[in-house]
């Protein structure tokens, strides 16, 4: 299957209530269960695609992650967060066939409005 079929994913745990050590820990926690869903592939994001004021942290991206899933993947990857992020603040970009939408939440209804989009967008891309 060509990379051009897959949906990547940037999610951006954003909790101001964790100092750095336990945002990193929270972060390589999810990544490690993402790494369990079938995915094509994840990991955190290097400090060369640094988003405009964002921290790094020992050549990563502090709190930030990247999943790569096949379209039919997705809604299983979207579900996983909704059930696993539904009271955390993230910001998520989803990218399909060149387009990007970005979404922000911060409560679980936000979220499940949030990953309705992006599994629209998917759907329309």
């Amino acid at each position: 299957m060509s990379s051009e079929s897959n949906v990547k994913l940037t999610i951006a745990l954003c909790n101001p209530d964790l100092d750095a050590e336990d945002q990193e820990r929270e972060t390589r926690n999810l990544l490690r269960e993402i790494k369990e869903l079938d995915v094509e592939n994840a990991g955190l994001v290097a400090v060369t695609e640094i988003p405009e004021g964002s921290k790094a942290l020992g050549g990563f991206l502090f709190g930030m992650l990247q999943a790569e899933v096949t379209i039919g993947n997705v809604k299983q990857l979207l579900g996983f967060l909704g059930d696993r992020l539904g009271n955390k603040t993230i910001e998520l970009e989803v990218e399909a066939n060149g387009k990007k939408l970005k979404v922000k939440a911060s409560s679980q209804q936000e979220l499940t409005a949030a990953l309705e989009a992006a599994q629209k967008f998917v759907a329309a891309s």
